[in-house]
């Protein structure tokens, strides 16, 4: 089956220049639905936790131990004892609780997690997800809880550049790169674009600072 990447029909381009990382955090926080559990992973996605609303009722999860992560702590705040799983020193929400990294493993892969936000090396049309290692000889396996939360969450998204330093495009028709998990997001967050994935294959939803057809042009081998 030829799984292909296509416009969708009520495509918009919403910006007249590329996102930054916190506008790209913040596009992403607006999507997340109120009352979700979420989790967070290293890097990029962590930015999302500055622009929750506090209204939204959202309960952050952290693998290494932590429900009701709040935002990255500054200053006085900074207690190098409560960091997240980047080892970046966060702030607590009120009610956090604190449990074993068993647990918080068995959270993740038992299906409580509504949202997770992870960054990729690669992701296919089909949502195939390609982000623990780039498969060179000299390359650090660091999955980490990848793997448990690209099966476990009940929604998948991806915070990513759309072209790696090369000039090469991370989406792809199929990944070269050492699978994380098949057919697993749902959405993919770019500064130039939002892109939706599956099964039956990817649509350009969104665009910023890009023409829709020119994008599309761009991506389509």
């Amino acid at each position: 089956m030829n799984i292909a990447l296509t416009l969708s029909p009520d495509v918009a381009r919403t910006s007249d220049e590329q996102l930054t990382s916190d506008q790209l955090a913040a596009r992403i926080a607006s999507d997340i639905p109120a009352g979700s559990f979420v989790n967070l992973g290293i890097g990029q996605p962590t930015r999302i936790a500055d622009h929750l609303d506090p209204a939204s009722a959202i309960t952050l999860h952290t693998e290494n131990g932590m429900l009701g992560m709040g935002r990255a702590a500054v200053g006085d705040e900074i207690d190098l004892d409560l960091t997240n799983a980047g080892k970046v020193p966060v702030t607590e929400a009120p009610g956090a609780s604190y449990f074993h990294h068993a647990d918080s493993f068995a959270m993740m892969r038992g299906g409580h997690l509504d949202v997770c936000v992870m960054g990729a090396f690669q992701v296919s049309f089909g949502g195939d997800l390609a982000n623990w290692s780039t498969g060179a000889p000299d390359a650090i396996p660091a999955v980490g809880g990848a793997m448990d939360l690209a099966t476990g969450a009940k929604s998948v998204f991806v915070m990513m550049t759309l072209f790696a330093r090369n000039g090469a495009a991370k989406l792809v028709p199929s990944c070269t790169y050492p699978l994380t998990g098949l057919s697993c997001v749902d959405r993919v967050y770019t500064p130039q674009a939002l892109i939706s994935t599956g099964p039956d294959g990817a649509q350009i939803v969104e665009t910023f600072g890009a023409e829709p057809a020119e994008l599309l042009g761009l991506l389509t081998p």
